[in-house]
């Protein structure tokens, strides 16, 4: 048997490249030219063919036709190449051909490293794309972002586009101050506004990226000022500086349809957050030093014996919770409680309290204030038009028709239009300015499928199409012109749509519950303690996506708790 030693191997193959490298700068054995720029670069169709399919057609094509070899290849620009001027063809061409003849990848600058990859794209030089998007990856700054997104873009490069797009977000500020921020489209602009995790501390940063922009070009971007101050949170900025820099702002003054922007911005401003027409506008970003908190108040304990002090503050971002001052001397249960202009309110409780307290979110301390009229508790609080409403409840002889409503700028509660029907434990939610009570405990005892709906403006009740259940002990909230029904053991979360005036299911719950809290957060639904088909008090917490249908549990309560306050309000994260 005769054993044979191979001698081929990575450090022949190397040798051999760097003997062709060698021969190509001196020109020895060369056949054929490339031409670019202006100068000449002697190589071998070999090395040339193996290494790029462009240059592997070429001459193969030249060899079939039996015609006369390819002497000299002209490599001219490509007009529609995202390659920057400032690199020529020729200085391209040279790292290309060290790539093929095996002399590494030396590259200086981003505008090189774009023309590299255009054209070693144009050649078919596999290998080059790979080097020149990790060059470019860790060149990436908030400064060269946009421009590199485009060269990621471009071709392809999905890793580059993905890092590009978080410096973005995350250096928004920054990037909005270049030039290339200037340059954008105003699709492009309005995309980078639209984005929930854009990476601004405050909101006034994006108001004055929008408004540079547009002052770029005034004359042929004032059509476009709508549209993207639609996407500004104008609800977010600071009262004075709203007043400062944007209604006394001449671009928007000249605007009248933007008006309607400023307009809901100042309502909210007057009347509280939960009065502006659009949602979104008044949601803090991920990433600003403000933040949508949801806020736990008291309730009962596992057994529903102890009634509990606490109150805390849960981040879901950063899934934290943060202990509250406790509400003084406030041991009650089955109280009312929401959140208006950014404060907490808690009314009544048992046993047919009056009392009505205050959690100031700017002094973070509870304030005593206006008595309601009548004692109640198992009622419900709203706020419909920046006015505060109690609705219904027990008095511990019988359900309520009674509804008070609460002006915060008199402190002061007058009697509204009383409930057609009485109840107790309904479900009460706010929808399209008007309130809307479902089902509950009616007079006799039992538990009613009614829809009682009330405008603020006209002082009046009417009824609507019944509910698809006959339950009490439930909860609703709404979110954008619908409104979302849980709890009474329900298995399902159902929907309520007072446009159509039609009722459907949303999804099914992990558990039944009762008597839990629910509020919305961040565009979702949470679903956060209450009693279980047992009895018991439980920690759990579900939330429900709108927008995907799914309903996940992503957190536990400090404790375990039902009849218990829960609302939403934006609290500093500093």
């Amino acid at each position: 048997m005769v054993s044979e030693t191979p001698c081929a191997g990575p450090c022949h193959a190397q040798r051999v490249l760097q003997t062709l490298n060698a021969y190509r700068r001196t020109g020895t054995l060369t056949d054929v030219v490339l031409r670019a720029g202006g100068r000449d670069f002697p190589c071998h169709r070999a090395a040339l063919g193996a290494a790029s399919a462009y240059f592997r057609c070429l001459f193969a094509a030249a060899q079939n036709d039996r015609g006369p070899a390819v002497r000299v290849v002209h490599v001219a620009p490509e007009a529609s190449a995202p390659a920057p001027a400032s690199t020529s063809t020729s200085a391209a061409l040279a790292v290309v051909l060290d790539y093929v003849y095996g002399a590494g990848v030396r590259l200086r600058a981003e505008d090189e490293a774009a023309a590299v990859l255009a054209l070693a794209e144009r050649l078919g030089v596999t290998g080059l794309r790979e080097a020149c998007a990790r060059f470019l990856e860790g060149r990436l700054r908030a400064a060269n972002s946009l421009a590199l997104r485009r060269v990621a873009t471009a071709f392809s490069l999905a890793p580059l586009a993905e890092r590009c797009g978080r410096v973005l977000r995350q250096s928004f500020a920054e990037v909005a101050r270049h030039a290339d921020f200037l340059e954008l489209a105003p699709d492009e602009v309005a995309a980078l506004l639209a984005d929930p995790s854009l990476g601004v501390a405050r909101e006034e940063a994006v108001f004055e990226a929008v408004m540079r922009w547009v002052r770029h070009d005034a004359v042929g971007r004032r059509r476009h000022l709508r549209p993207l101050l639609e996407h500004v949170r104008l609800p977010l900025l600071a009262p004075a500086y709203f007043l400062d820099k944007v209604e006394a702002d001449e671009l928007l003054r000249a605007c009248g349809e933007c008006r309607p922007l400023l307009l809901e911005a100042r309502t909210c401003f007057i009347l509280g957050r939960e009065a502006g027409a659009a949602a979104l506008r008044a949601r803090p970003r991920r990433f600003m030093d403000l933040a949508e908190v949801i806020v736990i108040i008291g309730g009962c304990d596992r057994k529903g014996i102890l009634k509990l002090p606490f109150a805390d503050a849960y981040h879901p971002e950063s899934r934290r919770w943060t202990a509250l001052p406790s509400l003084p001397g406030y041991t009650r249960s089955e109280f009312a409680a929401c959140a208006l202009r950014n404060d907490v309110y808690v009314s009544g409780g048992h046993i047919n309290s009056r009392d009505v307290w205050m959690f100031s979110s700017h002094l973070q301390t509870w304030i005593k204030v206006a008595s309601l009229h009548k004692g109640r508790w198992r009622h419900k609080m709203v706020v419909v038009q920046g006015q505060l409403f109690a609705v219904g409840g027990f008095d511990g002889l019988q359900r309520l028709r009674s509804v008070e409503r609460y002006d915060p700028f008199s402190n002061t509660w007058v009697a509204t239009a009383p409930l057609p029907e009485a109840v107790s434990s309904a479900a009460v939610a706010p929808c399209a300015g008007q309130l809307y009570v479902i089902g509950g405990a009616g007079q006799d005892g039992l538990s009613t499928d009614k829809v009682q709906c009330f405008d603020p403006k006209e002082d009046q009740w009417s009824m609507r199409s019944p509910a698809p259940f006959s339950q009490r002990c439930l909860e609703a909230v709404s979110l954008e012109d619908t409104i979302y029904i849980v709890g009474g053991l329900m298995s399902k979360i159902f929907t309520y749509c007072p446009g159509t005036d039609v009722w459907g299911e949303a999804a099914l719950l992990p558990s039944p519950v009762e008597s839990c809290g629910v509020t919305v957060c961040d565009g979702k639904v949470y679903i956060l303690g209450g009693r279980d088909e047992h009895g018991d008090s439980t920690d759990s917490g579900f939330t429900f996506d709108p927008s995907s249908g799914q309903v996940e549990a992503p957190l536990c309560l400090q404790r375990c708790t039902s009849s218990h306050g829960c609302v939403t309000i934006v609290q500093s994260l500093r």
